[in-house]
């Protein structure tokens, strides 16, 4: 009897050992993977690489619509290049309708420039608008200055927000001030230029949209 206790011992000794191998062979290519990982010389160059594609140049052609945050939408009329100070620079000339202004940008420094918005944006833009306006109860000066900001960030559905939140459903102009009313116009006219270049249709059928939108179709209907 105690011949074969002995025997369940070593028995279960060498079971623990197999494990314990088994363990450590595990383990140990695990930590080389680990190693490679993490001190690879290659890492800093992709990040560079990331920040490169981030700020790569986006190639307009002529006659493209863009939109430049203090001015609103405008046509590409050339592409030009010039040499100053020994350097080859290209720009573009941009031709903005509303302001019968021409804009010279170049073509390395069109961070600000952004192309018009597609259908999926002016549908949104449309459902902004039938929506309640926000107001605050802040002064207006300083509602005034946000509106302002929002109006020349060039965004869109910020310019949205602004008409939505400016409309008044009435053409009595003593229900509205005169800064409230001209911040109004500015933000319904850009809208407006934006909607005509991506929808293509004439400015009294993009007015229709918007006024509909809005709920000015009896301020409209009477104008006429």
């Amino acid at each position: 009897m105690p011949k074969k206790k002995k025997v369940k011992k070593t028995k279960k000794i060498k079971k623990t050992k197999k494990f314990k191998l088994t363990n450590k062979g595990k383990t140990a290519p695990k930590l080389t993977e680990k190693k490679t990982t993490i001190s690879g010389p290659d890492e800093k160059p992709e990040i560079k690489k990331i920040k490169k594609q981030a700020t790569e140049k986006r190639v307009y052609n002529l006659k493209d619509f863009v939109v430049y945050p203090k001015h609103g939408v405008g046509q590409i009329t050339a592409i030009e290049k010039a040499n100053i100070g020994e350097i080859d620079i290209q720009f573009y000339k941009i031709f903005v309708e509303k302001e019968k202004l021409t804009l010279t940008v170049p073509i390395n420094q069109q961070a600000k420039l952004r192309p018009i918005a597609s259908i999926n944006q002016i549908n949104k833009c449309v459902s902004i608008l039938k929506t309640k306006p926000k107001i605050k109860r802040t002064m207006w000066s300083r509602r005034a200055q946000e509106y302002d900001q929002k109006i020349n960030s060039g965004k869109i559905y910020e310019l949205a927000e602004v008409v939505k939140d400016l409309n008044k459903n009435t053409d009595i102009i003593a229900d509205q001030s005169y800064s409230e009313r001209q911040l109004f116009e500015k933000a319904y006219d850009r809208l407006r230029s934006e909607f005509e270049a991506v929808l293509k249709i004439s400015p009294e059928d993009v007015q229709k949209k918007m006024d509909k939108a809005l709920g000015r179709t009896n301020i409209s209907e009477s104008a006429e």
